[in-house]
């Protein structure tokens, strides 16, 4: 980019995540010069999958306490969301989706198709979701999900409706970027209608 220079990192934090101010000169559309300064959080990239049955009419969620949820709003806290995982070093965002789909909630699945990539908030966040769907199936489940005590994860598996989880997106029961972006793409491209 021709319209930006004189870029300065300096860290703030290297705790769970990196978090950095970044100053820099960015040239506008009037040719002005101006100096700005931004921080930047960044923990990586992650991956998150829709499992869902066109059988039964279901979709496979999650259901866990979120800090910043509750920060926001200290009567709410739990968050329904889609399974979902931070990107490793090591592996890609398929990898990544098939061992925290076994983690989170239980189901061995050997593939999964990535249907969208979005950044969930680029103007504080260098975190990029890759978004995923699969089929999934009772004789999938390999065990009762909930996460590694390692990570002190304690979730909660929910098998739902379809048609329960497009309402819980009106209701504001589910409030997560990524598992509404998912649940409408299973919606627009009738993912729960059986062949």
């Amino acid at each position: 980019m021709n319209n930006l220079k004189n870029i300065k990192k300096t860290t703030l934090s290297k705790e769970w995540a990196k978090l950095d101010r970044i100053d820099y000169d960015y040239q506008f559309k009037n040719d002005e010069w101006k100096s700005v300064s931004r921080e930047c959080y960044n923990r990586g990239n992650g991956a998150a999958i829709l499992l869902y049955n066109p059988k039964k009419g279901s979709v496979i969620l999650t259901k866990q306490f979120r800090m910043p949820i509750y920060e926001q709003n200290p009567q709410e806290g739990m968050s329904i969301e889609v399974c979902a995982g931070a990107i490793d070093n090591n592996d890609g965002a398929l990898e990544t989706i098939i061992r925290e789909t076994e983690e989170e909630v239980g189901y061995k699945i050997n593939n999964a198709k990535q249907v969208l990539s979005a950044y969930t908030s680029p103007g504080a966040l260098t975190e990029k979701m890759y978004l995923f769907v699969a089929e999934y199936s009772d004789t999938m489940q390999v065990n009762d999900g909930g996460g590694l005590e390692s990570e002190n994860e304690e979730i909660e598996v929910l098998e739902l409706p379809f048609s329960k989880a497009i309402e819980m997106i009106k209701t504001e029961e589910i409030i997560d970027a990524k598992t509404i972006m998912l649940l409408q793409y299973a919606q627009i491209n009738n993912l729960l209608i059986p062949a």
